[in-house]
């Protein structure tokens, strides 16, 4: 893999994508359609996916692509593959909240190495770049040229007084409890992949998941942070969190700074 040219594209990409779901964001009214899992779908998660997708597949025609809004494309056994949520956080968009993203990630031997997880509403751009580091890119977020970027890296957490960060839209009593065990000084409420990203900037330590997600949800705010340090690993044991299950399903996960002690469930 070309990981110069992987990560210009996905950075592209993941602009026009997100040019597409603001004109549809700011229309007065828009079509909300339920999928066969009950989850909400739009003609902004069409227009970024094909956006994302036909641009993916010019420039890597010989690398398996996986997307949410193709199920065809969920039958693949693969562990090298580009993987795609061209809308995560679809609820905050219909609620006109601005915590939702655009999340495409490069997985090898089943790691997520590469990703670009971007907030149009918000105009946080954050990627791996080619070396494997992650940066927050500022300014006008041009689509040719990156401009500034700062690198971005986790916290050294005080465990006496961690920050948590949860599901806007999933947070549940299982989460709480499990939050309850750690010291935590405050906590925080997010949607999509924005998540991962606050632990990479240090902003948050901890992000506990204790619900069902995909791995188009996760992969590209894992890259990010691995990037910038951190850590996903298994809720139940916790070991790595890999990628290309079966289904792309992922289990209970936990995201965190290598500095905290995690806790057994």
């Amino acid at each position: 893999m070309d990981h110069e040219l992987l990560v210009r594209t996905m950075r592209r990409l993941a602009l026009d994508a997100g040019e597409a779901i603001m004109d549809i964001y700011s229309r007065e009214d828009f079509d909300v359609r339920t999928k066969l899992d009950e989850s909400p779908v739009t003609a902004a998660d069409e227009a970024a996916d094909a956006v994302i997708s036909s641009g993916l597949r010019a420039a890597f025609p010989d690398v398996p692509l996986v997307t949410e809004e193709q199920s065809a494309s969920h039958d693949q056994d693969v562990d090298t593959f580009l993987i795609v949520d061209p809308l995560d956080g679809t609820k905050e968009f219909v609620q006109r909240r601005g915590d939702f993203t655009v999340n495409i990630a490069y997985v090898e031997n089943g790691r997520p190495i590469r990703g670009v997880v971007f907030a149009p509403a918000k105009r946080r751009l954050f990627y791996t770049m080619a070396d494997g580091t992650s940066v927050e890119e500022t300014g006008e977020l041009g689509r040719g040229e990156a401009g500034e970027v700062t690198p971005i890296g986790v916290s050294k957490p005080d465990n006496s007084a961690l920050m948590v960060v949860a599901s806007k839209s999933h947070r549940d009593s299982a989460t709480d409890d499990y939050i309850a065990k750690y010291d935590v000084r405050d906590m925080k409420s997010a949607g999509s992949s924005l998540k991962f990203c606050l632990v990479a900037t240090g902003e948050a330590d901890l992000y506990p998941r204790l619900g069902r997600t995909m791995e188009w949800d996760t992969a590209a705010g894992h890259a990010v942070l691995a990037g910038a340090g951190g850590h996903v690993v298994r809720f139940d044991d916790h070991d790595d969190l890999l990628y290309g299950k079966a289904g792309f399903e992922n289990p209970f996960f936990i995201a965190h700074a290598p500095g905290v002690n995690l806790r057994q469930a």
